[in-house]
């Protein structure tokens, strides 16, 4: 058998992934699991972190087990890259949206997907991010009647 295969982003991903969904279990525990009416409000939690915590054991149990990674895994990091760009790029867009309000933080953001994940021109892009949170705001403010978050600029 040769050497495992841990030092590996799926096997890390998977090792949160499983703590993630013990901390749910372990919280969900505290809940009533059935109630008079049916399932109680920990029913759900619990299936879900247990479901969470074996769908991350047997990836980290895969990756592990599959031969050991080569240098030309450099189109999957690459991959990854993107993917984790992507993911801080949103989590900066919902951070900064109670500041900069959700017209302006959603616009960047989609300006970012198009114009560097998806390599487009910037006008292209700016088009895009424009036409996006125009549907957007006419979709909720003016046809729902729901207000978006607003921010420092008054929108």
């Amino acid at each position: 058998m040769g050497k495992f295969n841990l030092r590996n982003g799926e096997v890390i991903s998977g090792a949160v992934l499983a703590a993630l969904g013990a901390y749910i279990v372990l919280q969900a525990r505290g809940w009533n699991y059935s109630g008079p009416d049916g399932p109680g409000p920990g029913f759900f939690p619990l299936w879900y972190g247990l479901t969470m915590v074996a769908l991350a054991l047997i990836l980290i149990g895969r990756t592990a087990l599959r031969a050991d990674a080569t240098a030309s895994d450099t189109a999957e990091t690459r991959t990854n890259r993107r993917g984790l760009a992507t993911w801080i790029a949103f989590a900066a867009a919902i951070a900064l949206m109670n500041t900069l309000g959700f017209i302006v933080s959603f616009g960047v953001f989609t300006f970012f997907l198009v114009g560097v994940m998806f390599r487009k021109p910037p006008l292209t892009a700016a088009l895009t991010a424009i036409g996006t949170v125009a549907v957007f705001y006419l979709t909720f403010p003016l046809a729902l009647g729901v207000s978006l978050p607003k921010g420092v600029f008054g929108f």
